[in-house]
């Protein structure tokens, strides 16, 4: 990955030279800047307007040159419609071909035009950007601010590509229409769904000026469908930059059909761990002699080995793929036997050790990882999603098989009731899984890995070139950034080194957490919050709904089976419609809203409390918290140093070790407010959770800005 200043140098138009950002002068610029504050020559209000100005003067220059390309391809289609009419009245085959052709034509010229739009974009979020590290102004929450929201906003024009889908659409329904005539049919575009048409389009024609013209508009307007918006969730995110086709024989040669299976199924596996002990961890707590409420330690004991399994996973997943996956099926099969033997041995000691062993082999890293090492950019996606799906299913799945556990027996004094079963079923599962494994997984060359690794991104995260290296120090930098601003100024010409200094992976947590600017910290918050929220409703749902409805076990897997059933249907809506008309950052508030609503809904405040309510709060909630995730992640990915983006220590590691502590201390606020009574549980769990979500709602709204 080249650094920006030398990917802008290759990819421009000549002839278009003269129009894009000028982002070495303003590089040169911000650094004039650091040097005259240093001397006491220019104050701040100074260097925010003078500044403000050059980019207003570099935006208005590309967007007036912008427009002009506009009017030139709207007047060549204006041309062609001419000769459309007149071709499709006298039928001549030849001549249709040539006006497609004509049309495509149109359309290889719109994707350098887009391409010039994407290249701007970028180079205004990383200007942005690198003022605010330089001197922790927010500037870019200032200037996005006031000049996104003004009715005359041309910044507006680069960020939503205000008017290319006209010509879009011109171009589509055209070539959709010679199509359909020539075949003696017609279905314009426009019956097709809004959202779908160039989908259409391509499957009809396989044509690769549409499809890139469609990844192109995709990637400037942050549009989405089902795959990439489920593909999110799991923090693998597609990169603007395809790889060369070396690189990308490489992934060919690296990728396993039945291997990426395994690790699917491995998190499917994981995620069914989880959760089949939710709806009878209490009664087990019972029965061992403990309060009902030591469920949240039972249940937030795995998380708690999670904590430190993700670390050493992740450092592990740098040297093979293999071992740990043979190393987290046999701890977790050892330890779902110590939680089902817990039961005779009449201990919950056995228990919590056998629950922290579980939490000691959550491969996750290493199945995310694998994705985006091994996989190759055409499949990921898809490969992303289905990792989501496994999840999603797995979260339903455990609390629907801890229901066909209603039986007691013994054989040869060891109990299977349904407190040990979901421990027993677990155990035979990854000794299965384990066998599997062994014999299919084909592990991926070392020399090829680590060929590949400068362009992955660790743990599934595959980060936008565009999201500048992040650094909160104001005014100075250290002299490793003030090395590379260095290195890029010399007109480029040691970009590869200086790329080499921005992209090196950290090498500790605290060196990770410096990267992190306050819009990557808040995003953290929000994940954590969404977390923490999820797991209050879900640990101690067997308790609430035992006390106050007297609910069987059966009825709570049911009702937490149907919880986790919701992922899917909710990503399919957000997916493909609601990401598609509202900014990411508008999603992200509201939902945060909802989450605070359900939330409130969910107090025991009025008696009796009643069935209608405590479900339809869990709902609002839980899918609430759904749509969050995804959007949270999307933005995460975006405004994160792309130093994190490798490495052990990386962003994925770091929303991973988020949402994990924001289990455990909801696992652990669920046991302490135990002491309380189960009269007061609900409110005193709820209290803590209304706090995180309103705090994360005013963090969101100071830095609503820096997630344009």
């Amino acid at each position: 990955m080249v650094a920006f200043g030398k990917k802008l140098k290759e990819t421009q138009i000549q002839e278009w030279q003269g129009y894009y950002i000028n982002y070495k002068l303003l590089k040169k610029k911000v650094n004039r800047y650091t040097q005259q504050i240093q001397v006491g020559q220019q104050d701040r209000p100074y260097v925010l307007k003078d500044f403000a100005r050059m980019l207003d003067d570099q935006i208005e220059r590309i967007v007036l040159f912008l427009l002009e390309q506009q009017g030139a391809l709207a007047s060549r289609l204006s041309d062609l419609g001419e000769q459309h009419d007149v071709l499709l009245q006298q039928q001549d085959e030849s001549r249709i071909c040539e006006l497609q052709e004509a049309y495509r034509a149109v359309g290889r010229d719109l994707l350098r035009l887009l391409n010039f739009v994407e290249m701007n974009a970028i180079g205004l979020r990383k200007i942005l950007k690198k003022f605010d590290k330089r001197f922790g102004y927010g500037f870019a929450d200032y200037y996005v601010k006031t000049r996104a929201n003004h009715p005359y906003s041309q910044l507006r024009q680069v960020f939503k590509q205000v008017g290319v889908g006209a010509v879009v659409g011109a171009i589509s329904r055209n070539l959709a229409d010679l199509q359909d005539d020539h075949h003696g049919s017609y279905v314009s575009i426009y019956d097709q769904p809004a959202l779908s048409h160039l989908n259409v389009l391509f499957e009809k024609f396989q044509d690769p000026v549409v499809d890139s013209i469609k990844a192109a508009v995709n990637r400037l307007s942050h549009s989405t469908n089902f795959l990439e918006y489920l593909g999110k969730h799991a923090f693998i995110m597609q990169d603007d930059e395809l790889p060369s086709p070396s690189e990308d024989h490489e992934f060919e040669k690296r990728y396993h059909f039945m291997s990426l299976l395994l690790n699917l199924v491995n998190t499917f596996l994981y995620m069914v761990n989880t959760y089949i002990i939710v709806p009878t961890a209490d009664n087990y707590a019972l029965s061992l002699g403990a309060a009902a409420t030591v469920c949240g330690v039972i249940i937030g004991s795995m998380a708690v080995a999670q904590v430190f399994s993700s670390v050493y996973f992740s450092a592990w997943s740098n040297r093979s793929y293999l071992r740990p996956l043979v190393f987290s099926s046999i701890i977790l099969l050892v330890g779902n036997t110590l939680y089902a033997l817990a039961y005779d041995l009449n201990s919950i000691t056995i228990l919590l050790i056998g629950r922290l062993c579980c939490g000691l082999g959550s491969a996750r890293a290493v199945n995310r990882r694998y994705i985006s090492d091994c996989v190759p950019l055409k499949l990921r996606m898809q490969a992303s999603a289905g990792f989501v799906s496994a999840s999603a299913l797995g979260m339903a799945c455990g609390p629907a098989l801890a229901c066909l556990f209603q039986t007691n027996f013994k054989i040869y004094k060891i109990t299977f009731n349904e407190d040990t079963l979901p421990g027993w079923f677990m155990a035979v599962a990854w000794l299965v899984f384990l066998l599997w494994l062994w014999i299919s997984f084909r592990e991926p060359s070392l020399e090829t890995k680590e060929e590949i690794v400068p362009q992955e991104a660790n743990a599934g995260i595959l980060i936008n070139y565009a999201v500048e290296n992040g650094s909160t120090q104001p005014l100075l930098l250290n002299s490793e950034a003030k090395q590379v601003d260095e290195n890029e100024d010399r007109d480029y010409d040691d970009s590869e080194e200086s790329a080499e200094i921005v992209h090196k992976p950290v090498t500790s947590i605290a060196s990770a957490y410096g990267l992190l600017t306050p819009s990557v910290k808040v995003q953290l918050f929000v994940y954590f919050m969404l977390k923490y929220a999820m797991e209050i409703l879900l640990a101690e749902s067997s308790v609430i709904t035992t006390y106050y409805f007297i609910w069987s076990t059966s009825s709570v897997a049911i009702f937490l089976a149907c919880l986790g059933l919701t992922v899917l249907p909710v990503n399919i809506i957000i997916g493909n419609y609601i990401s598609n008309i509202f900014e990411e950052r508008q999603v992200l508030l509201a939902s945060e809203i909802i989450v605070c609503i359900g939330i409130l809904l969910s107090f025991n405040i009025a008696t009796p409390y009643t069935v209608p309510q405590y479900i339809g709060s869990a709902f609002i909630t839980f899918v609430a918290a759904e749509v969050l995730e995804g959007v949270n992640l999307s933005l995460l990915s975006r405004v994160m140093s792309s130093r994190l983006s490798r490495g052990t220590y990386n962003g994925g590691l770091l929303s991973t070790e988020a949402g994990t502590l924001a289990r455990v201390i909801a696992d652990g606020t669920i046991t302490l407010s135990g002491y309380l009574g189960e009269s007061n549980l609900l409110n005193a769990t709820l209290l803590p959770s209304l706090i995180i979500c309103i705090s994360s709602i005013v963090a969101t709204c100071f830095t609503y800005n820096s997630l344009y």
